[in-house]
């Protein structure tokens, strides 16, 4: 039988993401196709990587999208700038830190890592201490992690790094658009991002970009292609590993040469530069500041119908909060409940937090005052019914005050 058309259920995504894509993306990923020279396209092309430097804070000229999901971006950045035995260091106060991890050890790295427990970041003379002891040529490092819902501040790490002579990497996927993130003045020499968070959009590109230092190391091993190479192109003894997540190709189909590498996904493009193109006419301060309001009267809330919350709250990203499941009360019943009664999703945890932590998102097109409310007043109906005391009304009025004031 041949299946129906696509007509998911209404939910509301008040998780750790992915979260509802706010309309405006999802009107220009409707857009028709255009070949991938066509100037209309190469045109879109060169507005979203003016876009993107605006979004990471850089004059990076190596401004750009890698096709597929945040996880495509960390990989293609990790295979371009690691060469087998590079050392790297790894701080890991999350999971997304062991996914670095991981990935980093698939490259060939010699790693090494350095451990906080979840909810708390390092403190500078910790990464400094590391840094001393590995002597990496990349640090590779988790900005926000969503797992623990803390942020590692950037700022004095990136000083260190560079008056070590490292390379700085970080995840941003988690937190840029709705937490201050300045990649030049904090001396981040690559980052990379997904849209599918602060940033407002679905899963499938990955904003990157790369200082003028990361684009030589990952130059030095270009290799271009047979079958469209000419005399005098790059042919490396040491190529990047992986063809489809070569930067140094990458770089070149999106830079002047539009050497064929790949074809753009072209709808994914119309989103990604939507997202940013939303961003900027917000302009960034007030998105992050637009986080923080909200996220912080969801903290209000939850506090208000007696739950406690989890890790370091003098590091929590304005867009996600954890909270500690009450003792007696069944964590996937209550998420099924949200879900199947209200058609709310939030999120528990991993690792060391699944099933004792409840993680809720309050991020990019759900960062707004209705959102909040209307998850805090199904959150208070479905603990009462799981036997959690609350007060009637008590987180929304907690998040009403908060707000008046």
């Amino acid at each position: 039988m041949l299946p129906t058309s696509i007509d998911p259920p209404a939910r509301l995504l008040m998780g750790p993401g992915p979260i509802n894509a706010d309309p405006r993306v999802l009107r220009a990923m409707s857009s028709q196709l255009v070949g991938q020279y066509d100037p209309a396209m190469t045109g879109y092309m060169n507005e979203t990587m003016a876009l993107y430097r605006e979004v990471f804070r850089t004059a990076n000229e190596a401004t750009l999208l890698v096709d597929g999901t945040s996880r495509a971006g960390i990989e293609a950045a990790l295979v371009s700038l690691i060469e087998p035995g590079d050392r790297v260091l790894v701080p890991i106060f999350g999971r997304f830190g062991h996914l670095l991890r991981e990935i980093a050890e698939r490259c060939g790295a010699e790693v090494h890592v350095i451990e906080r427990e979840w909810g708390s970041v390092f403190t500078t003379a910790e990464l400094e201490r590391a840094i001393l002891d590995a002597q990496p040529k990349l640090v590779a490092i988790v900005h926000g992690d969503t797992s623990t819902t803390v942020a590692q501040p950037l700022a004095e790490l990136g000083q260190l790094c560079a008056r070590h002579g490292v390379l700085l990497y970080t995840d941003t996927t988690a937190s840029l658009g709705g937490n201050t993130f300045e990649l030049d003045a904090w001396g981040v020499d690559v980052a990379t991002a997904g849209l599918q968070k602060c940033l407002a959009g679905p899963s499938g590109s990955a904003p990157i970009t790369l200082s003028p230092a990361a684009v030589e190391v990952v130059n030095s091993r270009k290799s271009v292609e047979a079958g469209i190479r000419v005399t005098g192109d790059a042919v490396s003894a040491e190529p990047i590993r992986s063809n489809y997540f070569d930067l140094s190709q990458i770089l070149d189909y999106w830079g002047p040469k539009r050497l064929n590498h790949h074809t753009e996904a072209t709808t994914m493009l119309y989103g990604a530069r939507e997202c940013a193109r939303i961003l900027v006419e917000e302009g960034l301060a007030n998105a992050v500041e637009r986080h923080r309001l909200h996220g912080t009267a969801m903290v209000t809330g939850l506090l208000a119908l007696g739950l406690t919350v989890f890790g370091d709250q003098s590091v929590r990203m304005n867009n996600v909060v954890g909270v500690h499941i009450p003792d007696g009360v069944g964590d996937a019943a209550v998420r099924g409940a949200m879900l199947h009664d209200y058609g709310i999703e939030i999120g528990t945890s991993f690792g060391p937090l699944a099933g004792r932590v409840w993680r809720i998102g309050t991020m990019g097109y759900n960062a707004r005052r209705d959102t909040v409310l209307t998850t805090l007043a199904t959150f208070e109906q479905v603990l009462r019914r799981a036997g959690h005391p609350v007060t009637a009304g008590s987180g929304v009025g907690a998040a009403l005050d908060f707000y008046g004031e």
